[in-house]
């Protein structure tokens, strides 16, 4: 029995003795491929990068760390920087492409490069290339000699590295919380952009002798997705936050999502005019859902224009507050502010063919001065198409007009049908709007009505509200027809001691007895249609506009109108001159009884 746990003991020696010498020896030709791996490594990865960009970019880095058995590396203190000399000489023999990049990070790390494959088939295999934190700065300056050039090299990389290698793959790049800068030099005043937090994936990137004309491939790369999770950052004016949630793009499928997406005010309504200084405009947006196909990647990365076939945004509201209880700003002038006219100014190119909108909430507020209280007017669970949405010129030349064909509910309850076309060349702004709206209650509007009219609806229906207008940065013309029943109104005023409006009884009588016109047709059957000529003043807005020419109409249908005001104006005035001669006939009788009573006392004495 001792001679067998002995021989035992033998045994295992022998057997850890094997094991330590074979990792030894694993362990020293590791240590010695490594050693000699290293070398040929830094030079195979200076030497691709230096050729394969024509000349344009190096790569430096402090050291390299490999390991022969996992076959990963990583590179410390990393800097790919463009050569500005040979940059010169690129544009000179136009091969200079439009944007240059610089690329600083502490770490890039090299997972299975397959060095075996490296040295016996020159094949350069890699399976990921991890660019931790990398500091991205992009700057872009479009040259005319790019116009038109596919997404591919100007010279296929495959021709530079041939005399040492065979292909180069790399299957993954990552760029993981990377800060990203882009600088536009295409102005006089170049513009800069910052984002951080930005995850970049590129799906095998091939060089070979067929990638450069493959035409699924775009700069040598099958796909390219973008990921960032949540962003924001303040506007220049300080006023807003706009904030991006969990944004995806992929390249393959020409697909940007959007989670959400918000212009966000930092103070709240009343609050923001007096930071601001004067009366204005306090905008909140928020967008759910957005989703963009079709997006032209290469188009976007040579010319920074963005084209895409279909956006469709669900599930959002844009509000839109103004406080005209504050000055007006000095000299403000709002021209050359309609929606059309901002696209217009906007310092990229963009095509967005069509624009599919879903249950949006768009609501126009106004705190008024005279009455002290808030008129809101809103437009729900609007849905429609807006198309041909661009400011770039040779599509404008095909097409000029930017349609929308909308349907929205007003305040909630009346069905609206809108059409807009926008003219995107006219230097005045110029567009159209028609519409029509449906049976609802009239008593909707005092929401708006009473606050800035000074009106307040008792009971109305309306049968049918169609318009149609011409507008521009001056104002707006075109017909309105209202058709109505059973209209009573009461016309209000401000009670300095209430915190309410009340009613204006006499001249609300006088109103619905000389003024109003309770319905529309009349007796005669006769549809009264209301010619308007609205004057913009310069410092309103495009909502304004819009809500303010269809009240002209409206009080124009009802009847208020410049004669039926004159004429109750006189109506007044006679009445306030019997008022006045009854008071004073009382005076005299008051002042006769009086003669009278002293006489009688005096003749009793």
């Amino acid at each position: 029995m001792p001679e067998t746990k002995k021989h035992r003991y033998k045994l295992l020696k022998w057997v850890l003795g094997i094991v330590l010498f074979v990792f030894i020896l694993l362990a020293s030709t590791a240590w010695f491929l490594n050693v000699k791996s290293r070398p040929i490594l830094t030079d195979r990865i200076k030497s691709l990068l230096y050729k394969s960009t024509d000349s344009l970019y190096t790569i430096s880095f402090t050291k390299v760390t490999t390991n022969i058995l996992t076959g990963n590396a990583t590179l410390q203190n990393v800097v790919i920087a463009p050569d500005t000399n040979r940059y010169k000489e690129l544009i000179l023999l136009k091969r200079a492409p439009n944007n240059l990049y610089s690329v600083s990070l502490k770490k890039l790390v090299v997972k299975h490069f397959h060095p075996l494959i490296l040295y016996r088939a020159h094949k350069l295999e890699i399976e990921e290339v991890l660019f931790d934190k990398p500091e991205v700065l992009m700057v872009n300056k479009q040259f005319t000699f790019n116009e038109n050039r596919p997404p591919r090299p100007i010279k296929s990389p495959y021709d530079i590295i041939s005399k040492n290698l065979a292909s180069f793959n790399i299957q993954s790049i990552l760029f993981r919380d990377a800060s990203f800068k882009y600088i536009n030099k295409n102005v006089a005043k170049p513009e800069v952009f910052s984002i951080d937090d930005l995850n970049i994936g590129l799906t095998d990137l091939l060089v070979d002798s067929t990638s450069a004309d493959d035409p699924t491939r775009f700069y040598l790369l099958k796909d390219v997705v973008i990921n960032l999770k949540d962003y924001s950052y303040p506007t220049p004016d300080k006023l807003y936050h706009i904030n991006l949630n969990q944004l995806d793009f992929r390249a393959s499928t020409g697909k940007l999502r959007v989670k959400k997406f918000a212009l966000q005010p930092l103070y709240d309504e009343m609050k923001f005019g007096r930071v601001a200084g004067y009366a204005k405009d306090r905008f909140d947006i928020q967008m759910s859902d957005i989703s963009l196909s079709g997006i032209d990647l290469p188009l976007y990365i040579s010319k920074q224009e963005v084209w895409a076939k279909d956006m469709a945004i669900a599930n959002g509201y844009v509000s839109v507050f103004n406080n005209n209880e504050l000055p007006q700003r000095e000299k403000e002038n709002k021209i050359g502010r309609f929606p059309h006219q901002l696209l217009q100014a906007l310092g990229i190119r963009v095509l967005i063919q069509k624009i599919n909108l879903k249950d949006i909430d768009i609501v126009y507020s106004l705190f008024d001065k005279q009455s002290q209280q808030r008129g809101r007017l809103s437009f729900e669970n609007t849905s429609g198409t807006i198309s041909n949405a661009t400011n770039v010129e040779k599509i404008k030349a095909i097409n000029p007009l930017m349609n929308a064909n909308l349907t929205t509910y007003l305040m909630g309850q009346g069905k609206l049908d809108l059409n807009f076309d926008f003219d995107l060349t006219a230097k005045n702004g110029a567009f159209s709007y028609k519409g029509v709206l449906q049976n609802f209650n009239a008593r909707v509007l005092n929401q708006i009505t009473k606050p800035l009219g000074m009106v307040r609806i008792n009971r109305g229906n309306v049968d049918k509200l169609s318009f149609d207008f011409k507008a521009n940065d001056l104002g707006a013309k075109g017909k309105l027809n209202f058709a109505y029943f059973d209209l009573s109104v009461a016309l209000m005023k401000n009670d300095p001691e209430k915190d309410h409006l009340v009613k204006r009884g006499l001249l609300s009588f006088l109103a619905n007895a000389l003024l109003i016109k309770s319905e529309n047709p009349g007796p005669d059957g006769k549809l009264v249609t209301a010619n308007v000529n609205y004057e913009r003043p310069a410092n309103t807005s495009f909502f304004s506009l819009i809500w303010k020419s269809l009240f002209v109409g409206i009080k124009h249908s009802i009847g208020i109108t410049e004669e039926k005001q004159s004429e109750m104006r006189n109506h007044i005035a006679k009445f306030k001159a019997m008022q006045e001669s009854h008071r004073l006939r009382k005076l005299k009788r008051l002042e006769r009884r009086h003669q009278r009573e002293v006489k009688e006392k005096n003749e009793r004495r």
